[in-house]
This record gives C-alpha cells, structure tokens and sequence, in this order.
C-alpha cells in the first residue's frame, strides 16, 4: 500500500463528534503493518484520533510509512495493553488501560497489543498533520534500518542505573499518580488532571462527580474532547447568543475552537469523564 495522507476532519465551530460518524481509515503496508483509524478532528490546530489493533498485531515502520514525526503526542490506553518501543534506543514500555505515553518530537515509536484483548488507544499529535509534521516530515529523518528493542548497556547495572535511564528515556509513562491535579474554583465536584504539557499540546482528563459543573473553560487553543464513561453535557457558552447544550457519551467526542467559551455538566447519577487535547495552548492567551 502506498503512503498517502489520513483524511482531515474540521469544524467551523463548537461541533459534537458522534462515535457513529466518526471518519474511519486504515493506514500501512506489509511491512509495518496496518492499523485501523478513528479520526475525530484534524484541524490546522489539533489531531485527535482512536487507532485500534487487535490481539498480538502491532505496527513498525517501513520506507514509505516511517513512524517518527516533527509533533508533540500523548497516547493514552482505552482498552487492552501496549507494548510501545522506540527501535531507535532500544526503550521498551509497557503500557496498561488507564495509563498514557508522552513523547515529543523525532521520537520513533513502534507499537503492539500484548496479551488476548483488543487494543485501542487515544491519541492527540501537535502541530498536526495539515502544518507538514507526519509523513512529509518523516521523509526528512534519518532512517532506522535495524531496529533495537533491548538496552543491554543496562545488563549488569539494574536497578542501579534505574533513575538514569528514566532520565534519559526518549518515552514517558504516565499514570494516574503522575498527573497535576486541580479542583474546578466553583465546584469540587470538577476535578482535572493534566497528564502532558508542552508549549505545543497540554493533555488530560475530567472528572464530574454526579451533579457536578464546571466553570467557564476557554483556552488559547483548540480543544478536543472524548467522553470515557458517564454522560457528559457540553455547554457552549457565548454571551452574544442564546446557550447550546449538547449530550455525550462514551466513545463521542467534540471540537471547541480556539477562544470558544465552554462548560461541562453531569447531570447524571453516575461519575462522568472525559479526555482533552487542547493545541497549541492551553491557558487563554492575554
């Protein structure tokens, strides 16, 4: 299969993302492998997108598909277990449900699904494609003719060189320990825990006890949503027109576009969550 670009999704404005409309694709060839696609926007801002493998399969890199890219990411585990490498380094992470992988720029990234589950797993990638930072910047990098995926540098000095080799891991996994929590100022019932940020991608989740609403939530940059369980209502708030609320559940997500003022509710009787990605910033800018 030749290399040809992913389709790029966009939305003028506020948009809800139902999981049935999702835009579908698959990318790969034999040597990589294929990976199936489940793109939810791909906006000059952001890129947000489900991929899923099934039980054992996995993909690598190939001349025409090469896995390093000139973007921030942060990959977080929905269901099943990942095994990531970097055949640069010879780093290999096992990644469980519930858990993330954050990586920058020039980092080569293989990836498969260990055990008997299907694997499918969240990622948001900033610059996105449509600025030239996936395929196109791939060509560019130097390519990893022979894999790696062991650090025997490290055999005779484990765990003693345990902190180093952390220090100097190309991947991070992230787990729920690892996050910067913050309480919503109007409701503690709000909770949010960043799990990545750069001046280029700021990822993480929030929690809605039952009854709980947010405050007014704007960011400099655009915004991804994804709903990981409960009901979760989105309301757009715009002091210039009349408020649009919307209803979301699992496996939906939505688009807010940079400066768009927005809250989220849990109407329900049961905790609500959802993962963002907001790109390139977070905070609203002065």
């Amino acid at each position: 299969m030749a290399y040809k670009s992913s389709p790029r999704p966009v939305f003028a404005g506020p948009t809800p993302i139902p999981y049935r409309s999702v835009t579908r694709h698959i990318w790969g060839d034999v040597a990589a492998g294929q990976v199936d696609d489940w793109i939810y926007v791909s906006s000059d801002k952001i890129h947000q997108l489900v991929f899923g493998l099934p039980p054992g399969d996995g993909f690598r890199h190939s001349e025409s598909f090469r896995t390093v890219f000139g973007a921030d990411e942060v990959l977080y585990v929905l269901m099943g277990t990942m095994v990531m490498a970097n055949p640069e380094t010879g780093e290999v992470h096992l990644v469980k449900q519930g858990e993330s992988v954050f990586f920058q720029k020039d980092t080569w990234h293989h990836a498969w699904a260990w055990g008997s589950e299907e694997l499918r797993v969240l990622e948001y990638f900033a610059p996105p494609p449509s600025t030239g930072s996936s395929g196109a910047y791939a060509q560019t990098r130097p390519y990893v003719s022979t894999p790696r995926y062991q650090r025997d540098e490290l055999i005779g000095h484990w765990p003693a060189r345990q902190a180093e080799a952390k220090a100097r891991a190309t991947m991070k996994v992230l787990r729920e320990e690892d996050r910067l929590w913050s309480l919503d100022a109007g409701d503690p019932r709000v909770l949010t825990g960043i799990i990545a940020s750069t001046d280029q991608l700021t990822a993480g989740s929030v929690r809605l006890n039952p009854g709980g609403r947010s405050g007014t939530l704007r960011h400099g940059g655009a915004a991804g949503l994804y709903v990981l369980k409960g009901r979760v209502n989105i309301l757009i708030d715009d002091p210039e027109a009349s408020p649009v609320w919307f209803e979301l559940h699992p496996q939906d997500g939505f688009y807010v576009p940079p400066g768009a003022g927005y809250r989220a509710f849990n109407m329900g009787g049961e905790p609500a969550e959802y993962l963002f990605g907001v790109a390139p910033h977070y905070l609203p800018e002065s």
